[in-house]
């Protein structure tokens, strides 16, 4: 036998999931965003067939709502359908957005080859190969939508209460693979975990749900990992999105293999226009900053909240009503495949701190006294920490020389910023 394992970790797929937090859609991007999440399910599956992997796991959150609709149901049961026909088993848990108190059982039936891990008690399976005992498959799902803080999602799940539960045969299976929708301890509220628990209960590898970015506890050897969503849902979610494929040796680390499934992905890049001389050429450079970041992820379309910043001369050019919302909808109109949500302008109008010298009074008196005060490093820090401690803040640890030239020489532009707004009159 091939003492090899391979298969597909995901999770938090939230099939069915709203747009959230959009505004002005077109009828055909209102229909790309409801079609991403679905679609990205749908490559999971043919990413699985392709690399001919034994098992996919979905670690939880199958769907968005408690009231999945019937269409979300029959999206994801013709994925594991197909993945019926090819051979390959599916491993699924319940999370706290699909518990399995919810799931509508009139609305489907689990293929031969889909195992759904209880969600009232540990849960154990055992995977073959050719007849043969490859992997322990342990896990448990959510009954409810809210688990009790009193009580551990792990409990009971180890290889030796596996090897228990399963018989004498699960002890030639050479590998064993944890299940769990958890907050671990990056999220206190939702099913928390001990990862040094999970790490001592005798599995090769953990895989998890609930957090929706990737994360592995060591990138040596990875144990116990999140693989995050499968498409992005909002602004909040930025980056790629997707699986990992695993591949389990006897004696050696999990390998993996990081493969994107969002057609969609969000951004919100930052783009110095202090160099753009007119509105064009800002629009020109927004497109190269939005094609240099697209080119870093592997996505067919982008969704952008984009900031503006930089000294220029078209900061106040930007700031007169309805340029801003032109600008963006002249970005949406440059390229079918990205749509700029929002457009922030934090760029600031040029400072001529000559002039000011010049005008004597106070901007000139402040500017003398700034330049004495940043020469000093060390009165500087030790007069903001005067300062924190008057109002009860702890002063961080890690206040560093660079660090407080960078704080006091922000407090100099603020003051310059408000003086050019006329804050000295008020």
């Amino acid at each position: 036998m091939d003492e090899k394992l391979t298969f597909i970790h995901a999770a938090d797929l939230h099939i069915g999931a709203p747009i959230r937090g959009l505004r002005g859609l077109s009828d055909e991007w209102e229909r790309r965003l409801i079609d991403a999440i679905p679609a990205a399910w749908e490559r999971v599956v043919e990413t699985a067939i392709s690399r001919r992997v034994d098992f996919v796991i979905v670690a939880g959150d199958i769907f968005d709502s408690v009231r999945a609709s019937y269409g979300d149901y029959v999206r994801f049961f013709a994925g594991l359908q197909r993945l019926d026909a090819e051979g390959i088993c599916t491993y699924l848990c319940t999370g706290n957005h699909d518990p399995q108190s919810v799931w509508q059982k009139d609305f489907f039936a689990l293929p031969p080859s889909a195992t759904m891990l209880a969600a009232d008690r540990p849960d154990f399976a055992l995977f073959e190969r050719e007849g043969k005992p490859v992997a322990i498959i342990a896990g448990r799902g959510y009954p409810n939508k809210v688990w009790s803080s009193r009580e551990n999602i792990a409990a009971g799940l180890t290889r030796q209460a596996a090897l228990s539960a399963l018989g004498s045969r699960a002890e030639e299976a050479p590998f064993a693979v944890g299940v769990l929708h958890t907050g671990l301890n990056l999220d206190p509220v939702k099913a928390p975990t001990d990862p040094a628990a999970l790490a001592a209960a005798g599995f090769d590898y953990w895989a998890l749900g609930h957090i929706h970015r990737r994360y592995q506890d060591s990138e040596d050897d990875p144990r116990v990992v999140f693989s995050g969503c499968v498409q992005g849902r909002d602004i909040r979610e930025t980056g790629s999105r997707g699986v990992y494929v695993v591949e389990l040796l006897p004696g050696e680390s999990p390998r993996l293999t990081f493969v994107p499934t969002a057609s969609i992905v969000w951004e919100q890049p930052e783009v110095d226009v202090s160099d753009c001389p007119n509105i064009p050429s800002l629009v020109k450079k927004v497109m190269r900053e939005l094609f240099a970041v697209n080119g870093t992820v592997s996505c067919e379309m982008m969704v952008t909240h984009i900031t503006l910043v930089g000294e220029t001369p078209l900061s106040e050019v930007l700031s007169r009503p309805g340029v801003l919302e032109d600008v963006r909808a002249s970005l949406n109109d440059s390229y079918s495949e990205f749509y700029c949500d929002e457009l922030i302008d934090r760029t600031q109008s040029p400072r001529d701190e000559e002039a000011l010298r010049a005008e004597g009074m106070f901007p000139a008196v402040f500017l003398r006294t700034a330049e004495t005060f940043a020469s000093d490093v060390a009165g500087q820090i030790d007069f903001l920490q005067e300062e924190f401690l008057a109002r009860g803040i702890p002063l961080t640890a890690s206040l560093s020389e660079k660090k407080a030239r960078r704080l006091t020489g922000e407090a100099s532009s603020l003051v310059l910023e408000l003086l050019a707004q006329g804050g000295d009159e008020r």
